[in-house]
């Protein structure tokens, strides 16, 4: 009997406990997983023996991002990463990623994912020395850097292919240039964030409309350079399902019109948008039947009789409309918007 105890716990040993270390491992977050790599060397064998575990490198917020990053880029687990997020990392710049460049340039064959959110110290030179290693590089995001200029897109280009998702929220030096570049090398081009880059214009966004006709989301908040103009073209995107226009001042019912070609919308932000009325919102509740979320907060200009055309088309998929401030509108309670929209269970989107 003792004899058959030590087999059974010999077999849970070797078998089941890898087993459910494997599946507990995998929903853990990255920091809790490396802090299990320290309890015993038999548990750092059995994690690090699950390839699938070390396709992330999460350094989000951290201090000394830079010196991190390199040494975990330097560690066999590490060698196919997919996906890597320094989001507000600390001590992170450009030199870290030169490093990287003629150090780890193996380690990133595989990258589809990277996140430089908030990452002050990067600059295109810091750009051009992480994307010539990243040549499968899908997603890219640099929000909130003020140092990248157009010349950092055009080493983007260059070096990444793939791409489908860019988010260059925030950076405020970015140009039409960048917008020609996006638009002539990512036909395929999925998602585009371009909150708050001022310097871009009508005749930039128009590019990337004729060239990007795949495009499923599009976030141009706090863009109130662009006009109607900018819009005439942007039917071509067939696929278009997320449009955030909040803060569009310029855009009128003209233009509205146009953007209600877009018949697969799902989501619409039009919070701000002062010149819209009842006829650029009509046009997008005759065409877009499929909307879920809309925001109208802040227009002036809309009356009842917008809603009323919602109802109509929308009635069974709007599950978050936004009103608030739109005192062309009367009934505007919570009991009013249900009568018309059933399933609505968000009422307020900005506050």
């Amino acid at each position: 009997m003792e004899g058959e105890g030590e087999e059974q716990t010999s077999i849970w040993n070797k078998e089941t406990v890898p087993k459910v270390m494997k599946i507990v491992s995998t929903r853990l977050a990255q920091r809790d997983l490396i802090s299990l790599l320290l309890l015993s060397p038999w548990i750092h064998r059995t994690l690090i023996s699950y390839p699938s575990l070390w396709l992330s490198i999460d350094l989000r917020e951290m201090n000394n991002a830079g010196g991190r990053l390199i040494a975990a880029l330097s560690l066999p687990r590490y060698q196919h990463v997919k996906q890597i997020s320094l989001e507000f990392a600390q001590d992170i710049d450009d030199d870290h990623l030169e490093v990287i460049k003629s150090k780890c340039l193996g380690s990133l064959q595989d990258l589809e994912s990277l996140n430089l959110n908030g990452c002050q110290k990067i600059s295109d030179k810091g750009i051009e020395a992480i994307t010539s290693c990243c040549l499968k590089l899908k997603v890219f995001s640099i929000y909130w850097n003020v140092r990248a200029t157009d010349e950092g897109v055009k080493h983007l280009v260059k070096n990444c292919k793939c791409i489908v998702d860019l988010n260059f929220s925030g950076c405020k030096h970015l140009s039409d240039k960048s917008l020609q570049l996006v638009a002539d090398n990512y036909p395929e081009l999925e998602s585009l964030n371009l909150t708050r880059c001022v310097k871009m214009t009508d005749s930039g966004l128009q590019q990337v409309f004729v060239k990007c006709s795949f495009l499923q989301s599009l976030n141009l908040y706090a863009l109130s350079s662009f006009t109607d103009e900018a819009y005439k073209k942007i039917s071509v995107l067939s696929h278009l399902k997320f449009l955030d226009l909040c803060g569009a001042q310029n855009l009128s019912d003209d233009g509205l019109s146009c953007i209600a070609k877009c018949k697969k919308l799902v989501s619409l932000n039009l919070t701000w948008c002062v010149r819209v009325t009842d006829v650029g919102v009509i046009a997008i509740a005759e065409s877009c039947t499929s909307l879920e979320f809309l925001s109208l907060f802040g227009i002036v200009g809309v009356t009842d009789k917008c809603l009323e055309a919602l109802s109509k088309s929308c009635a069974n998929t709007m599950t978050t409309l936004d009103v608030n401030g739109c005192i062309g509108i009367k009934r505007r309670s919570r009991d009013d918007l249900l009568k018309l929209f059933p399933y609505l269970r968000c009422f307020k989107v900005h506050s």
